[in-house]
C-alpha cells in the first residue's frame, strides 16, 4: 500500500510539474463557460445573419433560447474534450516506456499491477475534476439566466456521459499496455471507439454499447427513459474493469 501511495503522489506530482492540471482546468473551465455564452449569443448571431441572408432570399426565424439551448453545446463539446483529454494523456505509459523508468522501479520491487492502478486513479481523478467542474459551471449560468427545471433527468444524462469518460479512458490504459508509441494508444482507442459507434447503427446492438450513452442527452427533452440507458451503463462498467485487469495483466507479460 505504501507503494502504490507513493507512486500515486509521484504520477500526480508529474501531472502537476508538467502543466497537465492546468491544462484540463481551464480547458474544462472553457467548455463550461461556453456552453451558456453560445446559447446567449444564438439570437444575436442569428440576427446578423439575417441581414446578410435576406440580400439572398433567405430568411430566418427568431430563435427560442433557454437552458436547453445550453444544454445542446454542453453535450456537443464534452466529446471535443475527451477528445483532447485522451491525446493529452495518450503518452502515459509510452512516456514511461521509453525513459525505462519503469525498468528501474520494477527492479526496486514495485509491482506492475500497481502501476496499472495509480495511473488509471490519477486520469480518473483528473477526468471526475475536469467533466464534472465543466458541468457545475454550465449548471450554474443556465440556473442564472434561464431555469433547469426545462431539462428533464439532467443528473442521470450526465452521468452516463461521464461513464463513457471512464470506459474509454480504461481502454486507453489497455491500449497503452499493448502499444509503446501515445501515437498507436491514440490511434487504438479511437478505432476502437468507432468501431463501436458502427456497430450502435443496428438496433438490436445498440442498447449494449457504452457508445449509446452519447445520446443520453436526449433525455433532457423528454426522448426515452432513463431506463433505455441502464444496459449500456452496466457494460460500460464491466468493460471498465475488465480492460484494467487485461492491462495489468498484459503489462505482467510485457517485456520492457
Amino acid at each position: 500500500m505504501t507503494q502504490l501511495m507513493a507512486f500515486t503522489r509521484k504520477e500526480w506530482i508529474e501531472v502537476l510539474r508538467t502543466g497537465k492540471f492546468f491544462i484540463v482546468t481551464v480547458l474544462f473551465i472553457l467548455f463550461g463557460v461556453m456552453n451558456p455564452a453560445i446559447a446567449k449569443l444564438t439570437p444575436w448571431m442569428m440576427e446578423a445573419l439575417s441581414e446578410s441572408l435576406e440580400d439572398s432570399g433567405l430568411a430566418l426565424t427568431d430563435a427560442t433560447v433557454d437552458a436547453l439551448t445550453s444544454w445542446v453545446q454542453f453535450y456537443k463539446n464534452v466529446p471535443m474534450a475527451l477528445i483532447v483529454f485522451i491525446l493529452m494523456f495518450s503518452g502515459i505509459l509510452a512516456a514511461e516506456y521509453q525513459k525505462g523508468t519503469l525498468i528501474n522501479m520494477i527492479t526496486k520491487g514495485l509491482s506492475r499491477w500497481k502501476i496499472v492502478v495509480s495511473k488509471s486513479f490519477v486520469l480518473l481523478l483528473l477526468w471526475s475534476f475536469g467533466y464534472w467542474m465543466c458541468y457545475g459551471i454550465t449548471y450554474a449560468y443556465n440556473e442564472y439566466f434561464w431555469d433547469n427545471s426545462i431539462a428533464e433527468d439532467a443528473g442521470f444524462a450526465a452521468f452516463c456521459v461521464y461513464m463513457m469518460g471512464v470506459w474509454l479512458i480504461a481502454l486507453m490504459m489497455l491500449m497503452s499496455t499493448l502499444f509503446s508509441a501515445g501515437s498507436a494508444v491514440a490511434v487504438g482507442t479511437g478505432g476502437v471507439f468507432f468501431l463501436m459507434y458502427l456497430s450502435g447503427m443496428l438496433p438490436d446492438l445498440k442498447k449494449f454499447l457504452p457508445t449509446c450513452l452519447l445520446e443520453a442527452s436526449g433525455l433532457l427533452s423528454g426522448a426515452g427513459e432513463a431506463g433505455d440507458y441502464s444496459t449500456a451503463l452496466v457494460v460500460a462498467a464491466v468493460l471498465t474493469v475488465v480492460q484494467l485487469v487485461l492491462a495489468v495483466l498484459i503489462l505482467n507479460r510485457k517485456r520492457l
